[in-house]
């Protein structure tokens, strides 16, 4: 305890402001403080600063030139996706037009087949009355000859006479006659 008592005596001895001794300015004993605190930072870990800053710094640089990587590849990426969307944006035309080109095609086809059926059924249509007509005319005809022959059956018969009749088998014979050997 003796040396507690040196120090005590030795501060005592000495005012303030003479030789070694206790200073009582806050303010300027924090300035001294720090500027010795950082004067031993600055030599002793000038160095572990130096190199956490370094390597804190590299980091950085090689976070930037990762990121900067990905941009121009994702730039790239971009660039390819645009490329392709024009191309598939130019084939989706390409294929609209071939569409319609394609539905143009099949409508006049579709088109030009009905005016071929419609010509080909007023053909069938024209054809099938013209052949009805044919057969009523003849049923008309048929029926003509056949009241005209039994008209003339009748006045034929109240006519007749046999020797008349055998002049008309005559004539009929030599008719039909002549008619086998024309047809021949």
């Amino acid at each position: 305890m003796e040396e507690g008592r040196d120090v005590w005596t030795i501060l005592a001895a000495n005012p303030p402001g003479e030789g070694f001794g206790f200073n009582g300015d806050l303010l300027d004993t924090n300035i001294l403080n720090l500027a010795a605190v950082l004067g031993i930072l600055i030599y002793f870990g000038g160095e572990l600063v130096g190199s956490l800053l370094e390597t804190r710094k590299q980091t950085i640089l090689k976070s930037l030139q990762d990121a900067e990587e990905r941009y121009q590849e994702a730039l790239e990426k971009l660039q390819q996706a645009q490329a392709e969307l024009v191309s598939a944006e130019a084939k989706a035309e390409e294929i609209r037009q071939q569409g319609r080109t394609s539905a143009d095609l099949t409508v006049q086809q579709v088109l030009e087949m009905t005016a071929k059926e419609k010509a080909r059924i007023e053909e069938t249509k024209d054809t099938i009355l013209g052949l009805e007509e044919e057969k009523a005319v003849a049923e008309v005809c048929r029926a003509v000859v056949r009241l005209a022959l039994d008209k003339t059956k009748q006045k034929v018969q109240g006519r007749l006479t046999p020797g008349l009749s055998q002049r008309v088998t005559d004539l009929n014979i030599g008719l039909l006659g002549r008619l086998a050997t024309v047809g021949k």
